[in-house]
């Protein structure tokens, strides 16, 4: 599959293995959900501390992952309603 960006025209490849015979859609749609992930693993980086972790057993990892994922989504519920009109409770600055 080959993705051309809209802004600049840039070509992207994709090789999809396809055991399950999907259509070019559905192998479309999956190929486009690859940004939003990222930008998510970006913001629970750098808001929630997810890369902030020095475990050495798997358990200890795995709760340390899902409570940055928990926090991460209580920011981002807390941000929603900020932006309802509801008061703000921190402030966020961009560089």
């Amino acid at each position: 599959m080959i993705r051309r960006s809209i802004n600049d025209g840039e070509l992207a490849y994709y090789h999809c293995h396809n055991p399950r015979g999907e259509g070019f859609g559905e192998l479309v749609r999956a190929a486009g959900m690859r940004w939003p992930i990222e930008e998510s693993f970006e913001a629970a980086k750098g808001e929630a501390g997810l890369d902030n972790y020095q475990v050495r057993l798997y358990h200890a990892w795995y709760r340390h992952i899902t409570l940055a994922m928990l926090a991460l989504a209580f920011l981002a519920v807390m941000r929603h309603k900020s932006k309802k009109g509801t008061r703000r409770l921190w402030t966020t600055t961009t560089t």
